[in-house]
């Protein structure tokens, strides 16, 4: 079992270090700044401090991302629902963005899969849908995990392993 968790170690850390590198690379700087643009073009209209607990970061800190991605012309605020919050959209820019982020992701991804047969890759998805719908229990943390996901690669038949978090299924 040791073995077992030390590969599962290494997988992660490296999946995690391409996934970092492709998605930096497309927007020439890291930090919070691409999961907020992935998650900003799935859930349009986020307050600050939504998407500052998405992002797990200090209300500050998601002052900066935002600012400088405003700066970039990738976001824009506008009224929210009430007079108190801003509404966070992408501009066309940051749709744009957000796409090539996901594409670049999705890419790095698949280059660990690569080495698996199809029959493989099949085996390992019902395993890896068990592991995430492990990983969060409601809404909030289901957000959380899912700050950099490819949102319609799991809308398809199979569903998301995370509808179980909210009643909606988002």
């Amino acid at each position: 079992m040791d073995r077992l968790a030390n590969l599962l170690g290494v997988a992660v850390l490296t999946a995690s270090d391409r996934l970092r590198s492709a998605v930096e690379r497309e927007l020439a700087h890291g930090g919070s700044a691409p999961a907020a643009l992935v998650h900003l073009q799935a859930y349009p209209g986020e307050s600050l401090e939504e998407l500052r607990r998405v992002l797990g970061v200090s209300q500050p800190a998601a002052v900066r991302v935002v600012n400088r991605l405003v700066a970039e012309r990738l976001v824009e605020r506008r009224a929210g629902p009430d007079r108190r919050t801003l509404a966070l959209h992408l501009t066309a820019a940051g749709e744009r963005a957000a796409s090539e982020l996901l594409s670049r992701r999705t890419q790095s991804l698949r280059s660990l899969l690569d080495v698996l047969e199809p029959g493989e890759q099949a085996a390992l998805e019902p395993l890896l849908e068990r592991l995430v719908a492990a990983l969060a229990d409601d809404r909030p943390q289901a957000l959380r995990v899912c700050r950099l996901c490819d949102r319609r690669a799991c809308t398809s038949a199979a569903g998301c392993p995370l509808d179980h978090t909210t009643e909606t299924g988002r």
